[in-house]
């Protein structure tokens, strides 16, 4: 069931890629900063465009992720979790999106660990899935469980490429999940496919142009507009898709779900 969300978006104004911390990312290639804020507000009329809410956060010059807002929190039932990043370039995003909750009345907790927010834990009906191996630490979860008062799932990602949950695996609604089997350890794989038997199994294809960093609302899948399989499968599975280009955002590892960060009250 599609319900209206509330989302926090920040506005790509210093964009750049100009330090690598992921493989996508390559300081030496071109970039263009305008093409980026054109790509994010698609992606922002678009949410709009379906019912949503969208709130802002100023962006702050020296930090060009910042445009990532879902690694800025987890939020859950009011409770917000900050963050600490692994990448000293990223740090001083944390405090920024901290204040941004408080100043709106939100409980906010300071993390004792590494985690990088929804980047890599995210809600899954009444659990939380919540990723490891490359930047959110594995200690983190028993605080994320703790804190947010919600099951704790642990996946191992394993493959460089998809260094964030939301690079691999797309939370569809309650019940349904898409991700890349490939990205995630033996171990992991098996508890993926006991929760969700029902799952949309990604390709490779699919993954390479970030399709499963998508925003679903429970009917709607906003979804990079390369990856057609990927597409056409949640199609097939009744779900009504919508194609947006953030090519130019992609050069830093990030698609829409990377943009989005959901403010559950």
């Amino acid at each position: 069931m599609s319900l209206k969300r509330r989302y926090l978006m920040c506005r790509p104004t210093h964009f750049a890629v100009t330090y690598r911390i992921n493989p996508w990312m390559d300081p030496t290639a071109p970039y263009d900063n305008a093409l980026a804020v054109s790509q994010w507000e698609n992606l922002r009329q678009t949410f709009l465009g379906l019912g949503h809410t969208v709130e802002l956060i100023d962006p702050l010059p020296g930090l060009p992720d910042m445009v990532f807002a879902a690694n800025g929190g987890t939020v859950v039932d009011g409770r917000v979790l900050g963050v600490q990043f692994r990448d000293a370039e990223r740090a001083d995003e944390a405090p920024a999106y901290a204040s941004w909750f408080r100043e709106r009345g939100f409980e906010v907790r300071e993390p004792k660990h590494t985690n990088e927010g929804e980047g890599d834990i995210l809600l899954a009906g009444d659990v939380l899935l919540a990723g490891t191996g490359f930047r959110t630490a594995h200690a983190s979860h028993a605080e994320t469980q703790e804190f947010l008062q919600r099951p704790v799932i642990t996946l191992q990602l394993v493959d460089p490429a998809y260094y964030h949950l939301d690079t691999a695996l797309c939370v569809l609604d309650e019940r349904t999940v898409a991700y890349l089997p490939e990205a995630f350890s033996p171990g992991s794989q098996a508890v993926l496919r006991q929760l969700f038997p029902n799952a949309i199994i990604a390709t490779p294809e699919d993954a390479a142009v970030l399709g499963l960093n998508a925003v679903s609302d429970g009917e709607t899948v906003v979804l990079a507009e390369q990856a057609t399989h990927l597409a056409g499968a949640l199609r097939a599975a009744g779900y009504r898709t919508i194609g947006v280009d953030l090519s130019e955002l992609r050069k830093a590892g990030g698609g829409p779900k990377c943009c989005t960060l959901e403010v559950r009250p």
